[in-house]
């Protein structure tokens, strides 16, 4: 017949899972993919917002 464990035992096992568990939710949502930055070297153009004039001179006709 198994031995029958003490309360304290118990407890002590169930923070040490809890302790665990916490961290291992830490570490899973510090989790970051390596390259963070998107490849591109412009960003996306935004919708809703006028074009930026062009710094040459040259006029482009919009319609």
């Amino acid at each position: 017949m198994p031995v029958r464990t003490r309360t304290a035992e118990r407890y002590a096992r169930a923070v040490a899972a809890g302790v665990v568990t916490v961290a291992g939710l830490l570490l899973a949502a510090n989790a970051a993919p390596a390259d963070a930055e998107p490849r591109s070297s412009s960003p996306a153009p935004v919708s809703g917002t006028a074009p930026v004039p062009a710094q040459d001179g040259s006029a482009t006709a919009a319609r």
